[in-house]
């Protein structure tokens, strides 16, 4: 599951300048570098009276290195004849260097063996979490005060499929791409801007030796602006007053305009197992990647536009590894108590991002 929450009145859903008050650099948290130090863990980003945990020594993250194996040599002054011809039964010994100091020595992959993680940045936490999956497969993107604006934020919940080689590049080019359409054409159609910004990251990946897919779901806050856009069935939910709303729609070969869209391009969608998948596989229309479908699977999003309102409470993103498994209602509720229950404490949660690779 991947969430990013966001609280009204605070800098992201305002121009105020306490979010973006400090012109940090851009932070983009690539999930294959880090390792949790404990499976549960919990974060929250401080108001400007209590020092940030993200500077914090104690900090989840931390590279576990493997043990090193350790090589034992025979004992060499046996001389009788069963050992004799024990030794020529067995293979020759290979004996391998080891390394004195652990250090030396390649640690595991963190996407086989990182099973939590946790941060926070200026303004916002992130969570993320590994399902049922043998390794995590999803990855975020976050940053503030971007391009030296310190009314631009950018945010994205990536959600990979058949690895995470997808949602990996989606996490370190969408953002760029994106801005850099959005900026270069700043009084065209946001929407296409967008837009071109998705294609262009799609291109880029097929154009490498890389499989699998991602689905995206994206939000960047610009001039008291909220774009939000998606492809997949990652989705975006924002709280106006405690009430739950949809900013975006799953991209799934159920949906009746998806499904007319994938025979009209000589595809097919049935349901297999429960499921509706296109030509018997893919559980999503829309999505990074996935070149053995990519004619029928695009990387087109939807886009919507909201002006940002003193009663916006919350935006939520998050991959299906939370909404299958929460009332959407209910989680809203739940994260407007939690956050009351901070403000009493001095706290405040401006963003959060969560993942659960599901």
């Amino acid at each position: 599951m991947s969430c990013s929450v966001a609280v009204s009145n605070s800098p992201v859903f305002s121009p105020s300048s306490s979010l973006f008050c400090n012109k940090s650099e851009t932070l983009t948290l690539s999930l294959s570098h880090l390792k949790p130090s404990s499976t549960t863990t919990t974060t929250s980003s401080s108001s400007s009276s209590s020092p940030s945990p993200c500077s914090s020594p104690s900090s989840p993250f931390c590279l576990r290195l493997p043990k090193l194996p350790l090589v034992f040599t025979s004992n060499k002054d046996s001389g009788s004849q069963n050992d004799a011809v024990l030794k020529r039964k067995r293979p020759t010994r290979l004996n391998i260097p080891v390394s004195e100091h652990a250090f030396c020595v390649p640690a595991t992959p963190s996407a086989v063996a990182r099973d939590v993680v946790e941060a926070e940045g200026d303004g916002y936490s992130v969570y993320c979490k590994r399902g049922r999956r043998e390794y995590m497969e999803d990855r975020y993107t976050a940053g503030v005060n971007l391009r030296g604006e310190n009314n631009l934020a950018f945010f994205g919940v990536f959600d990979g499929h058949g690895g995470a080689k997808a949602a990996e590049f989606a996490a370190n080019n969408l953002e760029k791409n994106i801005l850099d359409e959005v900026i270069m054409s700043d009084k065209d159609d946001v929407e296409e801007a967008v837009k071109r910004g998705y294609l262009n990251t799609d291109s880029e990946f097929m154009k490498k030796d890389l499989h699998g897919g991602s689905c995206c779901v994206t939000a960047f806050i610009r001039n008291g602006n909220l774009v939000v856009s998606n492809a997949g069935d990652c989705r975006a939910v924002i709280s106006r007053g405690g009430v739950a709303e949809a900013l975006t729609s799953d991209h799934r070969p159920s949906r009746e305009d998806e499904k007319d869209r994938i025979e009209t391009l000589g595809g097919y969608v049935d349901l297999c197992r429960g499921v509706w998948r296109i030509q018997g596989s893919l559980a999503v229309s829309r999505g990074i990647g996935d070149r053995h479908l990519k004619q029928w699977v695009t990387a087109e999003p939807e886009t919507k536009v909201i002006r940002i309102e003193p009663e916006h409470d919350l935006l939520i993103l998050a991959s299906d590894g939370l909404w299958d498994k929460v009332i959407l209602q209910n989680f809203i509720a739940m994260l407007l108590y939690v956050y009351s229950a901070f403000v009493k404490h001095d706290f405040d949660w401006n963003v959060c991002l969560m993942s659960n690779s599901c």
